[in-house]
């Protein structure tokens, strides 16, 4: 194989992962007669970014705007003896591998390039994946078992707002992880804000009341993986301090974001929560346990 043309080759692609599913592009006839997946991505243009690159190719591919981390692995592949462009040839791939997302509310993929490597686009899921229900290129194994979530630890601080036999709640919305459980008014900590002014601007944010805060009531932290309201894929450590808070009697919460990830501000009966009947996260119980 010695004396075959050398073929060098620059690709950048991604792997990216949504609700235990992650997005392929389907090699075209032209590339391979037979049904193999492989990640989206391509060549580099000469004097391109491979960044650029990737991001080119997800939307020429996908249809998909997407957005990489910021460091990438890299892959050599010496293949020689390949067909390329009708001839034998000694190949030698050099494949950089981004973490990449897209927004949730992204519509589905489709291809969009006309004549190229890729003949569809699609949701598959990472078990199929896994265990060869779709048939995949060895590189999306390779990078699937190589990948790690972006690790994420939070601060977040949150009021502990008490009224009679009722809490002051927030329900998440559909662009928070936990949808559709009750949880207390806050969030995150800026940088550089104490977390007793975060759990104020919050409040005012969340609920449109201004409090007065107490002592700290609770420290809470909770470790799980999923889809972060970007659409990036992360493996999420919240730590939460939960304060004390009082409200004028005469003022009416109400929710006063809007588009966020709360979507109703409620007084919720304790009874409600210790019976099980209202859904809220771990976070309130461990509040309302506290004197």
């Amino acid at each position: 194989m010695s004396g075959l043309p050398k073929r060098q080759r620059v690709a950048a692609y991604a792997v990216i992962l949504r609700d235990g599913a992650m997005l392929l592009s389907r090699l075209a006839p032209t590339v391979t007669p037979d049904e193999l997946w492989t990640l989206p991505g391509g060549g580099l243009d000469h004097g391109e970014d491979p960044r650029d690159a990737v991001i080119r190719e997800i939307r020429e591919e996908t249809g998909l705007d997407a957005v990489v981390g910021e460091t990438a692995r890299v892959y050599s592949a010496h293949l020689p003896g390949v067909w390329r462009d009708g001839r034998r040839v000694d190949a030698h791939a050099l494949r950089i591998v981004y973490e990449g997302w897209v927004s949730p509310d992204a519509p589905a993929p489709q291809v969009l390039e006309v004549g190229g490597s890729t003949m569809a686009a699609a949701w598959q899921p990472v078990e199929a994946v896994l265990d060869g229900t779709v048939p995949a290129a060895p590189m999306v194994l390779e990078a699937l078992a190589d990948h790690r979530p972006f690790r994420h630890q939070r601060l977040g601080a949150y009021a502990l707002v008490r009224r009679g036999d009722a809490v002051l709640l927030t329900r998440i919305s559909e662009r928070g992880f936990h949808t559709g459980s009750w949880t207390l008014p806050g969030g995150g900590v800026g940088h550089g804000e104490s977390p007793r002014s975060a759990v104020l601007r919050e409040l005012r944010e969340e609920c449109g009341v201004d409090g007065t805060i107490g002592e700290l009531v609770a420290v809470h932290d909770d470790h799980f993986s999923g889809t972060a309201p970007s659409g990036r894929y992360e493996d999420f450590h919240a730590v939460a301090l939960a304060f004390g808070v009082s409200i004028d009697d005469a003022v009416e919460p109400a929710l006063a974001e809007v588009g966020g990830t709360t979507d109703a501000v409620a007084w919720v009966p304790v009874a409600e929560i210790e019976s099980g009947e209202r859904p809220v996260l771990d976070l309130v119980r461990e509040a309302l346990r506290r004197p």
